[in-house]
């Protein structure tokens, strides 16, 4: 790719790749694989595979694919048909009693050479259970269906037929519905609403517009290697990899000890809300942080020490309401010295005094401070200079957006989670309607906090880390106990998987 297609992104964090446009996509296959259709199959394959491997992973949150399961495949002229193509083939190995209808979209004659290739291996590789379709006429009996039709060179309008077809699958009702690289005929007016898109190779920017998020459903990055060489440059939004966790998988300072890994205080809790806090702490507790000490209100404390021994929990005078009082104040002060990061809000409430005190804390904090929940008001958000992480929701955001220091990371939540800093946008791909859930903030926010203590220099690091490792928790509790009969805690239980997949 030329140099004048690359913006210059001072530092781009380890474990993120760029989100390109489609033209950039275009140039970097081109850079790629120059035409070469040896290399280009090879990269095919690759992408018919992790998009097969990561849609059995996703069915498993609504049960599973069933053994026998009924696979539409629609397949348009290029790669990107041919892509769906070799992840059917890929599912029909897995799955022996499965079967596939193909629909070529605009006829066999139209199909370009590894799209016709990939044709043939579907059907060869399966002998007997692979079908081709002169119409489609009926699409409600299928669980599965694979969406090949455009690539990322599509160019609007869609044919007529074709958005004919595309109304009709979008009427009808497949468990899932699988985009491959994007949903087709994104940016038309007709465009197939995707379940679950699986960007391959690289994510493009049609993608991670939000207004786009109907049709994209959840975002997946299959990484096929296309940055090994370099991840750098190209532009100022990227998306998140696991990658971002390697720094949690090694193995530790074995002369380390409590101190070695950060000291965390957390101020929040009322009696209104008092869970908040104690799931703050449970997460902070599994980030790896050497110490963690809340300040609670007093009346909550004992209960909480029971629940959660390995914290030190410091009772707070309350308000009349069950708020934290002014008066409190110095029982952090006098433990300033000790704290390598804070954080406020989660349970906090919105008592005035209470808030006066929140915003006097982010004034004079003397570490960095995770700003959560009731936290995340203008005059407080705005408080201060110590380094800080905000984590609002939509309405959250709405309320301080133009009020934060222009060098806060925002860890800003959403359908598509994106961890924000200086005009730098990193994209999360993880997570999911699990996450859906009163509780789900208050564990990032601990994680984050946690993260932060140990890596007080590197706001942006913990946010993002924070954000990757939770949603992917979120990922592996809806597989393994589906998205709806589940408490939002659960998460805490996938931590560890998390590190070690």
């Amino acid at each position: 790719m030329s140099d004048r297609n690359k913006i210059n992104v001072s530092h781009p964090l380890s474990g993120s790749h760029p989100v390109l446009k489609c033209a950039a996509a275009g140039g970097l296959e081109s850079q790629l694989f120059g035409g070469d259709e040896v290399r280009e199959w090879f990269a095919m394959q690759a992408a018919g595979r992790a998009v097969a491997e990561a849609v059995v992973n996703d069915f498993w949150e609504i049960g599973g694919m069933p053994a026998k399961a009924r696979i539409l495949v629609l397949a348009g002229k290029g790669h990107n048909g041919g892509d769906a193509l070799l992840a059917a083939m890929n599912l029909l190995e897995r799955f022996p009693e499965a079967i596939a209808e193909v629909l070529l979209v605009f006829g066999p004659k139209a199909l370009r050479p590894l799209a016709a290739r990939s044709l043939q291996a579907l059907v060869h590789g399966a002998p007997g259970r692979v079908r081709t379709l002169p119409g489609l006429r009926s699409v409600s009996a299928y669980d599965l269906l694979l969406d090949g039709i455009f690539g990322f060179q599509f160019r609007s309008p869609v044919d007529p037929k074709v958005a004919a077809l595309i109304a009709q699958v979008n009427e009808s009702p497949i468990r899932l519905r699988a985009a491959v690289d994007l949903p087709s005929g994104l940016g038309d007016k007709t465009v197939l609403r995707a379940d679950f898109n699986y960007a391959t190779g690289s994510v493009k920017a049609p993608v991670v517009d939000a207004a786009n998020a109907s049709a994209v459903g959840r975002l997946r990055y299959l990484d096929l290697g296309f940055f090994a060489d370099s991840a750098d440059g190209y532009g100022v939004e990227r998306v998140l990899t696991t990658g971002v966790l390697s720094p949690l998988r090694g193995l530790r300072d074995p002369a380390g000890d409590k101190r070695t890994h950060g000291h965390l205080m957390i101020v929040g809790g009322s009696r209104s809300y008092p869970g908040a806090v104690l799931m703050a702490v449970l997460a902070a507790l599994r980030s790896g942080v050497g110490l963690v000490t809340a300040f609670v209100p007093e009346s909550l404390a004992p209960a909480f020490a029971a629940r959660a021994p390995e914290a030190m929990w410091v009772g707070w005078p309350e308000t009349p309401d069950g708020g934290l009082a002014l008066e409190g104040a110095h029982l952090l002060r006098s433990r300033w010295e000790r704290a390598t990061a804070l954080a406020i809000g989660p349970g906090l409430g919105r008592e005035p005094e209470t808030l006066a005190l929140a915003k006097d804390l982010a004034l004079t904090a003397q570490v960095p401070l995770v700003l959560d929940a009731d936290a995340l008001q203008p005059e407080i958000v705005s408080s201060g200079s110590a380094p800080r992480i905000l984590t609002p929701h939509t309405g959250e955001w709405e309320r301080i957006a133009q009020a934060g220091p222009a060098d806060a990371v925002v860890i800003r939540k959403g359908p598509l989670t994106k961890v924000t800093q200086s005009g730098e946008t990193y994209f999360s791909p993880f997570g999911g309607p699990v996450l859906s859930r009163g509780g789900s903030g208050d564990l990032l926010a601990g994680l984050a906090g946690g993260l932060l203590a140990q890596t007080p220099s590197d706001p942006r690091m913990a946010a993002c880390q924070a954000t990757v490792w939770h949603g992917r928790a979120a990922d592996l509790l809806a597989q393994a106990h589906g998205q709806v009969a589940v408490s939002v805690t659960q998460l805490l239980d996938h931590l560890p998987a998390v590190l070690r997949g």
